[in-house]
């Protein structure tokens, strides 16, 4: 990949900022794959005017490279990258929403602290922007500091509730939240187990069906094989009738 992202970062430099034409034609799309080595060139050489025109992009590549892109900018500027970046968390286009993870994280990389702050924010929104806080967070590059993954592992608890006490989830911002949550717990558990224990028993002792469906998927997942075996053990067999009610 890396060879990639530096063959890309030179054909960018060729062109000195007229890179829309070239960017659509080496895509991949439409197609199951987007050129994500073509867009980390462009995180890393576009100056800070054509990322933000290519985030506004109608394009949905363009707008992906542009929205991914602002995370770069996100340090230095917060007050102005991060609402732009919060709106696009609802962009009905999935690529474009995938740029926000990837800007988030990037922000994270610089400042993970300033990173939790401002997603302990946006775990209070809505599902989409929920979704974004839980995918930019649980990167395992990351997680590194077992205090930062307990914050981290508190957000993850808060959106899960709110989960559990959404009544409308046939929108396809719940759905998408789900499908999130279905893997994000098992990267910050992974990254601190002992602080992630007791908050994976609680939750697996929900009755609610999309709750135990998301923390069933986290817990299959081959990074937590040793801490599954753990937390199974704490949780009462069906047999025995005990179990608790909906949320917690």
């Amino acid at each position: 990949m890396a060879n990639r992202v530096q063959h890309y970062r030179a054909e960018l430099r060729k062109r000195r900022g007229e890179w829309e034409p070239y960017l659509k034609a080496n895509s991949g799309l439409p197609g199951p794959r987007a050129n994500l080595e073509l867009v980390t060139a462009v995180v890393e050489e576009g100056d800070a005017d054509l990322l933000w025109r290519l985030s506004a992009s109608s394009d949905e590549f363009l707008a992906l490279c542009g929205t991914a892109g602002l995370g770069r900018l996100a340090k230095t500027d917060p007050d102005t990258v991060l609402p732009w970046l919060k709106e696009l968390a609802e962009d009905p286009r999935w690529r474009v929403r995938e740029g926000v993870a990837m800007a988030l994280q990037r922000l994270g990389q610089a400042s993970m602290s300033q990173l939790i702050a401002e997603m302990e924010v946006w775990s209070k929104g809505g599902p989409l922007v929920q979704r974004a806080a839980a995918a930019g967070l649980c990167e395992p590059a990351l997680l590194k500091k077992a205090d930062e993954v307990r914050r981290v592992l508190l957000i993850l608890d808060h959106i899960t509730r709110s989960m559990a006490a959404t009544h409308d989830r046939k929108h396809d911002g719940f759905r998408v939240l789900r499908q999130a949550m279905g893997y994000c717990w098992s990267v910050a558990a992974a990254a601190n187990p002992v602080a992630a224990r007791p908050l994976f028993v609680k939750w697996l002792r929900s009755s609610d069906p999309d709750i135990s469906r998301v923390m069933k998927s986290n817990l299959g997942k081959e990074r937590l094989r040793g801490f599954r075996k753990d937390v199974e053990e704490q949780i009462p067999s069906p047999r025995k009738g005990r179990g608790s009610g909906r949320g917690a």
